[in-house]
């Protein structure tokens, strides 16, 4: 899954994560949640997953996948069942990607990979929850089928979210 850029040297790579990448996704996890206030009670920042990504995603529908430029990685994202909800429905979970590796196709290649895994694990549609001031993650997920709902699905825990999206798989 990874690729050169020919406009420049640098080499990207989509891959599941293990678990010397725990430290690091946790680490960008929470500086992009704090470079958008989403921190304290309500956000994903909280989840005890936060800090062994690893193996909360190592079960049975679950699926984690790192992005890196050149072998550091940059970002991430992942699906699973959604708690509370109906088991046909994933959750695309954990997507974030520091601000430098923004721009370069990472994100919509982990979601396109992350649906894949979707799909493979048997899932029929796929939801997610985000930030309305999440500008270019709400274009990114419109731009790949993801429509708006008026309020959330499930019982993620996560009510400082004010955007949620659903998508047929």
């Amino acid at each position: 899954m990874g690729s050169t850029n020919p406009e420049s040297s640098e080499s990207t790579e989509i891959r599941s994560i293990i678990p010397r990448d725990d430290a690091r996704i946790a680490s960008i996890i929470r500086r992009v949640m704090t470079d958008f206030g989403a921190v304290g009670e309500g956000y994903s920042i909280m989840d005890p997953e936060v800090d062994g990504m690893a193996a909360a995603y190592a079960g049975p529908g679950a699926a984690y996948f790192v992005a890196s430029i050149d072998g550091e990685v940059a970002g991430g994202a992942g699906i699973g069942p959604l708690a509370g909800g109906p088991p046909d429905v994933c959750e695309l979970k954990k997507m974030y990607l520091l601000p430098e590796a923004r721009s370069r196709g990472l994100g919509r290649r982990l979601l396109v990979v992350c649906l894949e895994a979707a799909r493979n694990a048997g899932y029929r549609r796929c939801y997610l929850e985000t930030l309305a001031h999440m500008r270019e993650a709400r274009r990114l997920y419109e731009r790949n089928g993801f429509e708006p709902l008026q309020g959330p699905m499930g019982d993620t825990g996560h009510t400082g979210c004010n955007g949620w999206y659903i998508r047929e798989l």
